[in-house]
């Protein structure tokens, strides 16, 4: 790993999860990470935009939480099996992550109506397509057409979404939903144990859709420990982990 600047905090900013919240994040800069060094960040709760590695360090909230899915262990409900149903035709495929104009214009389209935001073109090549950027991109369609696009981490451990992004014309097909389940059955395919699918904060009607994944694990900041859901942390709680706790550098 090339470590390019020591973890420091984000100035204070309003929190886009919560009402009322302050948002802060630790966070560095990094590039040439190995499988095993990525999972090592993974596991205690790490996310990255390209060479932007982040996780959350406000000051009076522990409210977003990351969820991993023990892949072999996993049931879809009765929900989640309609949905494969209803998607049965939209063709599915993984391979490395490459640039195509159509990725753009769905990434676009996709910030606009779901976030009413304007992406650029620069960012969109910062985050998801330049180095280190995710090692997958899984692609959705239907009959020829781009439906959604999934870019994912692959570490040693399982695989990570980063991002995911769809025609919200095709809303109706749940297709957050359809991605997280095909992209379980990936990570089930290359014998790895966890998928992991970012945050979830409760209290946060948009993230809520990631705890309906059974079972799943939380992460314990105070711990450093994944816990099942439901199981309370056994130890104190000495406050958030610094943030390279355990870390003994590359092998």
């Amino acid at each position: 790993m090339i470590l390019y600047s020591q973890p420091e905090l984000s100035p204070p900013a309003p929190c886009p999860y919560l009402p009322d919240r302050t948002l802060v994040y630790s966070f560095f800069f990094a590039d040439s990470l190995n499988a095993a060094e990525l999972s090592w960040f993974l596991s205690r709760g790490w996310r990255k935009f390209g060479h932007y590695f982040f996780r959350p360090a406000c000051p009076d909230c522990r409210a977003c939480t990351p969820l991993r899915i023990p892949v072999h262990r996993f049931q879809p409900s009765r929900g989640q099996k309609r949905v494969l149903r209803r998607c049965s035709h939209v063709g599915v495929s993984f391979g490395p992550v490459r640039y195509e104009k159509e990725l753009f214009d769905l990434y676009h389209v996709h910030s606009r109506v779901r976030f009413g935001q304007e992406s650029t073109f620069d960012e969109f090549i910062a985050n998801l397509h330049s180095s280190p950027c995710p090692n997958l991109l899984a692609r959705y369609e239907e009959d020829g057409r781009l439906l959604g696009a999934g870019y994912l981490d692959l570490g040693s451990d399982g695989l990570s979404s980063v991002y995911f992004v769809f025609d919200p014309a095709a809303s109706n097909l749940s297709p957050g939903i359809f991605s997280v389940l095909r992209e379980i059955e990936e990570t089930k395919k290359r014998g790895l144990a966890h998928y992991y699918l970012g945050y979830v904060v409760p209290g946060c009607e948009r993230m809520a859709y990631k705890a309906g994944f059974h079972p799943h694990q939380l992460f314990c900041w105070e711990d450093g420990l994944w816990h099942e859901d439901g199981e309370e942390p056994k130890s104190p709680s000495p406050g958030i982990l610094h943030p390279f706790s355990g870390w003994t550098g590359p092998d």
